[in-house]
């Protein structure tokens, strides 16, 4: 039988075990927000996206490929990082080695080191300003409150300079089809129907998902 209710803890053990409860509930429900944040999935699903605009597919591939084509790249990326997050915390702690305060300690360093590497020094200091904090000696003095949001923009700035490289050979191929449409004055015919079978081939014969990929992921080490 079981039963559910609130009831007065009757010992510091079972005080703690609902704390526990409450704690993992709560990194549940934040968990997408924290994927967003703290690894690589910023960059690889704004260059999806960018890229599906750049050939003139506005919904091909659908939105959920996308999302979970970056969801696994994120996980193969952050691997060895989740990796040394198990070893070094995760398992002392389920061991009741450490405790709560260095679980997080132990948790949170291997995302800052990843974090540093990808972040910008100038996106760095930009917040260390904003929060009105003493210029960091070490990297172990920055706070994540800080290194978080610079290295999400530094995240941005970077997809979107990728994109940016992207977007040229399709703009060529663009610029190509509307010049010789005007030239042979076939004006009622839309440049896109066109260029779109030719940008997607071209894509195609060059194998863009696996440069595209491994450009992506090379990029992070």
């Amino acid at each position: 039988m079981i039963t559910i209710g609130l009831e007065t803890a009757k010992s510091p053990e079972q005080l703690s075990i609902v704390l526990q409860i409450l704690l993992l509930l709560t990194v549940l429900s934040v968990a997408p927000a924290l994927l967003l944040m703290v690894t690589s999935f910023t960059r690889l699903v704004v260059v999806f996206s960018i890229l599906r605009h750049a050939i003139g597919t506005q919904q091909t591939p659908p939105n959920q490929v996308l999302i979970s084509l970056a969801l696994f790249l994120t996980i193969f990326i952050m691997a060895p990082t989740f990796e040394r997050i198990y070893e070094e915390a995760l398992n002392p702690y389920l061991n009741k080695k450490i405790n709560e305060k260095e679980f997080f300690e132990k948790a949170a360093q291997p995302l800052k080191e990843f974090m540093f590497k990808n972040t910008r020094e100038k996106d760095l200091l930009l917040f260390i300003k904003i929060r009105k904090e003493e210029p960091p000696k070490n990297p172990e003095d920055v706070s994540l409150f800080t290194l978080i949001p610079a290295f999400m923009i530094s995240e941005l700035k970077t997809a979107f300079q990728i994109g940016f490289l992207l977007y040229i050979p399709f703009l060529v191929i663009d610029m190509i089809v509307s010049s010789v449409l005007i030239s042979m004055g076939i004006l009622m015919l839309p440049p896109v129907m066109i260029s779109l079978p030719i940008k997607l081939l071209l894509f195609v014969l060059v194998d863009g998902w696996n440069l595209l990929v491994t450009s992506l992921v090379r990029s992070f080490y």
